[in-house]
C-alpha cells in the first residue's frame, strides 16, 4: 500500500488530512511561495493535534538558495527550536548558482536538526547533474527522502526519470513523488509498486488551488487508490 503525504498549513488542515487517511504531513506556510518555514507556534499546535508523523519545512524564501547571512542564521535558529518538538523530521534543500547541492548550507543546518530525518525537497529538480547530486546527498545519513515530480517533460519522460533516480538513490534514500501532479498521474503512481510514497498538495484541495479548502473526502479517495 502506498503511503500518502499531504501538505498542510494549519492545525485544522492537519486534522482534516489525518481524518482523510494521510500517512504523513508536510507542514508549511505560504504555499504561493512553494512552502516556507511555519511559525513555531503552528508546529506545536499541529504536532499536538495529530498522531501521524509531521515533517516541517525549513525554507525562508521562494528560491532554491539561501539568500544571505541573516537568513542562514534564521534557518539554524528555527531548526534548533523545532528539533525539540515531536516532529518526524524536516524538509529542506539548497543549491548553488552552478546547480550543485549547496553542501555547506545543508551540512550546517543538518547539525541543528538533531537526529531527525530529512526530506531534500524539489531543489533537486534544479540540479545540473541529478546523479551527482544523489552521490552527494548520500553522504548525509539524515537524508532519507527526496521530493520530486521528475522534472520537466511529459509524464512518460518524468516517470522514466523517476525510476532511474529511485534506482540510483536506493537503498539510502527513497524518492517521494510529488509536486503539481495531476489526478491521473497520482492514480498512476498509486498503482505502481516502484513508488511507495506519494506527496500531494493542491490535488487534495477544492478547488485545486493553493487557497483551496483541504478536503478529507478527496484525501480518502486518493488514499483508496493505493
Amino acid at each position: 500500500m502506498r503511503k500518502l503525504e499531504v501538505i498542510v498549513m494549519t492545525e485544522g488542515e492537519a486534522r482534516i488530512a489525518e481524518a482523510g487517511g494521510a500517512d504523513r504531513l508536510e507542514l508549511v506556510r505560504d504555499l504561493d511561495s512553494g512552502g516556507l518555514t511555519p511559525e513555531i507556534e503552528m508546529v506545536r499546535a499541529v504536532t499536538a493535534a495529530v498522531s501521524i508523523p509531521v515533517r516541517v519545512m525549513l525554507r525562508e524564501n521562494g528560491s532554491m538558495a539561501v539568500a544571505n547571512a541573516a537568513e542562514f542564521k534564521a534557518l539554524q535558529t528555527k531548526a534548533l527550536q523545532m528539533r525539540e518538538l515531536p516532529v518526524d523530521g524536516f524538509v529542506m534543500g539548497w543549491i548553488t548558482t552552478a546547480g550543485a547541492v549547496d553542501m555547506a548550507s545543508l551540512a550546517t543546518v543538518l547539525t541543528c536538526t538533531g537526529k531527525h530525518n530529512v526530506t531534500f525537497h524539489r531543489a533537486f529538480e534544479h540540479l545540473a547533474d541529478p546523479f551527482e547530486g544523489l552521490r552527494v546527498l548520500k553522504q548525509f545519513s539524515q537524508i532519507d527522502k527526496i521530493l520530486t515530480n521528475g522534472g520537466a517533460g511529459s509524464w512518460v519522460d518524468r516517470k522514466l526519470r523517476l525510476r532511474a533516480w529511485s534506482k540510483a538513490a536506493a537503498p539510502e534514500i527513497g524518492i517521494l513523488v510529488g509536486g503539481g501532479l495531476s489526478e491521473d498521474e497520482i492514480a498512476d503512481l498509486m498503482g505502481d509498486s516502484n513508488f511507495p510514497e506519494v506527496h500531494v498538495g493542491r490535488a487534495a484541495r477544492i478547488p485545486q488551488e493553493n487557497d483551496g479548502t483541504l478536503d478529507a473526502a478527496k484525501i480518502a479517495l486518493l488514499k483508496k487508490t493505493a
